[in-house]
């Protein structure tokens, strides 16, 4: 058992900014979003605990009494969710109305099964309420029976947009494109993450286009809190079934979500869903009742104390409804401690008191492991401190599937990476002939050579959407095999990341996509850096020891110390912007787990067929093995006919593997 990492500990110096509300009642990204109320279809792109059902109420409100509008439709993607859209009185915070919805309208209520679809189809009858609350599924299988044309002077409002796809075959995604062209309704799309994990574009490009994006990020979120003050990211690897080792990182003394695997992920132990659930209720201590009302099981840990426990991997209609309904409706900090969840207690779930995310087994998306995390990072007067600890097996040397296992370390290795960079502080790079433009000089870098952002769409892409491109960039196949390290700064610099900002946005010139691409490069590269003097003591640009300490301000790039007045795209291109990734590899797993990994990507760089790898090895594999006294090629050897002999013989040595392993026939 190796120990648990923490790969992300950032601290954040409580601003309260994010949480201080202006004269309307507003916080600062719902302020930021009001501001353009006015804009038919806007995308507001905000992490979770940001305030986003609060910042739609607002500009709802306004639509339905100041822009013509007649009703609202809020789709969420799960029943739970809907409480966050509920009754809330607004005018006590200087606003001029209140939220208000009505109990029939409000579809997402575990109380009231029935005839959603008729009651949905009934609300665009009357005249009477105004706001309509549903989940996706109901609004994908009633606008099969309802006109376009009925969702004119009409406000769809779809949170988790990331749900929707540019995917002909998507139904979410085609509501929205009928109410974008065939109606004239207004559409406010919200989501943490604008990024899908199976690739698809969430828009086509041409409906994107005529969003307005509101982007509020990680960092301007968390540094902006009153109580959270760090946020901790870790990895725990474990050897054997995770019910061996989830003690090991579960503190039941913090508000703890758990997510068990799905039955099919490689960490499940095959004993069932429910069968995993009750024997992590065996470790959290002994069931002593379950509430015949709530469904809440209270267990008696060994120490004495009596926790509440969640079980939301049950999948009785009746017993998940009462704990659901149970968990809309906590008021305070006591009313649960644990809740055990398989696909649920993820996106748009609130519980501000929870503290630490525990989940097993690698994620399938970037954005599962962004709103997952999202669950502990809401602010709660006593919790000082956020963490999300990821369970991963580790890939064994007589695994058949190395490559699977291999894929999984990337996965989260990759999710930690972004995280680290969407919740650091954003730099701004200029060019050498830029003006000043009164931003943050802290994180204000002149760089030379820069090319200067010469079109709207290239700025909307810096300024709000970056995150999601490196999230594509860091899941690109080709990319991935650039984490072992070996791959030369210059492929990966200037041909795979300018590959998949084309991938991306098509529509871009070359001259656009080398200004996007040197925006990637630098912030991936400096983000998350400190400005330092030559003792290596961080400054701050701006400040008196900034100005004692003119000409020795550096920064830390690629482990050496670059002087901050002399930073060059030159410089950058020849950095391999991945490297971190290999080292965090290299510090989480033991020495022969590592070596698995690196031959493993190391092979998968080359298209070499099994046949060529034969004929490779009874050749001059063999002759250099005679030459070398024995010695085998190295994959790292930097002539390139010599790695070509590594490659063969790891591909050889993997299909013996298979060959023992019985998932493969012997050639």
């Amino acid at each position: 058992m190796t120990e648990s990492n923490n790969i992300v500990d950032i601290k954040y110096q409580q601003t309260g900014a994010a949480t201080a509300v202006n004269p309307l009642g507003m916080r600062e990204m719902q302020a930021m979003a009001y501001e353009h109320r006015d804009k038919r279809f806007l995308l507001i792109k905000a992490p979770p605990a940001s305030g986003k059902s609060r910042a739609l109420m607002f500009i709802a409100l306004d639509k339905l009494q100041h822009q013509g509008l007649r009703r609202v439709v809020v789709a969420v993607p799960e029943k739970s969710i809907g409480r966050s859209f509920q009754d809330t009185n607004l005018t006590d915070g200087g606003f001029f109305a209140d939220w208000r919805v009505s109990a029939y309208y409000n579809l997402t209520d575990v109380k009231d099964e029935h005839d959603k679809k008729g009651r949905f189809l009934r609300f665009f009858q009357q005249h009477r309420a105004q706001i309509l609350i549903c989940a996706h599924a109901t609004l994908r299988n009633a606008m099969k029976e309802l006109e376009d044309e009925a969702f004119n002077d009409t406000l769809l409002a779809i949170d988790e947009f990331h749900h929707t796809s540019a995917d002909a075959n998507s139904n979410l995604g085609d509501v929205v494109r009928r109410v974008m062209n065939h109606s004239t309704g207004h559409i406010v799309a919200m989501t943490g993450s604008y990024f899908r994990g199976d690739g698809i574009p969430v828009l086509r490009a041409e409906d994107e286009a005529r969003f307005f994006p509101v982007t509020y990020n990680y960092y301007q979120q968390l540094n902006g809190y009153r109580y959270l003050k760090n946020l901790v990211l870790g990895y725990h690897f474990y050897h054997g079934s995770y019910l061996d080792h989830i003690g090991e990182v579960l503190d039941t003394r913090k508000k703890t979500i758990i997510h068990i695997p799905s039955v099919n992920a490689r960490s499940s132990t095959g004993m069932g869903k429910y069968a995993e659930t009750d024997e992590i209720m065996k470790i959290i201590g002994t069931v002593h009742h379950r509430d015949t009302y709530t469904g809440v099981y209270y267990v008696r840990t060994a120490d004495g104390r009596l926790l509440k426990v969640a079980d939301l991997v049950e999948d009785d209609p009746r017993e998940r409804s009462m704990v659901q309904g149970y968990l809309q409706q906590m008021k305070t900090k006591d009313d649960m401690d644990i809740i055990i969840a398989l696909g649920t207690a993820k996106e748009g779930f609130d519980w501000q008191w929870c503290e630490m995310c525990l989940t097993v087994g690698v994620r399938g998306s970037l954005t599962e492991v962004i709103q997952i995390i999202g669950r502990c990072t809401r602010d709660s007067e006593g919790k000082e401190t956020a963490r999300f600890v990821n369970l991963i097996a580790m890939p064994e040397a007589g695994q058949a599937e190395v490559k699977v296992a291999v894929n999984d370390f990337l996965k989260a290795i990759t999710a930690s990476l972004l995280m680290e960079q969407v919740m650091a502080p954003s730099w701004n790079f200029k060019t050498v002939k830029d003006e000043d433009d009164g931003k943050d000089r802290a994180h204000t870098l002149v760089v030379e050579g820069l090319k200067p952002l010469s079109s709207v769409k290239t700025r909307t892409i810096v300024e709000s959407q970056l995150d999601d491109l490196k999230a594509a960039i860091l899941q690109d196949d080709m990319v991935v095999r650039a984490l072992s390290g070996s791959t030369r700064a210059e492929t990966i610099t200037q041909h795979l990341i300018p590959k998949v900002i084309r991938e991306r946005y098509p529509e871009l010139s070359d001259d656009e996509v080398e200004e996007v691409r040197q925006r990637v490069l630098l912030d991936t590269i400096v983000k998350g850096n400190d400005i330092v003097n030559d003792r290596g003591e961080p400054i701050v640009i701006g400040s008196d020891e900034d100005r004692e300490s003119e000409g020795t301000r550096m920064i830390k790039i690629a482990n050496r110390f670059v002087n901050i007045d002399q930073l060059s795209i030159n410089l950058i291109d020849g950095i391999n912007p991945f490297q971190r990734a290999y080292e965090v590899i290299s510090k989480s797993v033991d020495a022969k787990t590592l070596k698995i990994i690196q031959d493993t990507i190391a092979e998968q760089k080359y298209d070499m067929t099994l046949e060529q790898a034969i004929l490779l090895f009874k050749g001059p594999l063999k002759e250099y093995v005679a030459t070398h006294d024995g010695r085998v090629p190295p994959v790292d050897d930097p002539d390139p006919k010599v790695r070509e002999l590594a490659i063969a013989l790891e591909k050889i040595k993997n299909q013996k593997r298979r060959v023992m392993s019985g998932l493969d026939v012997e050639v």
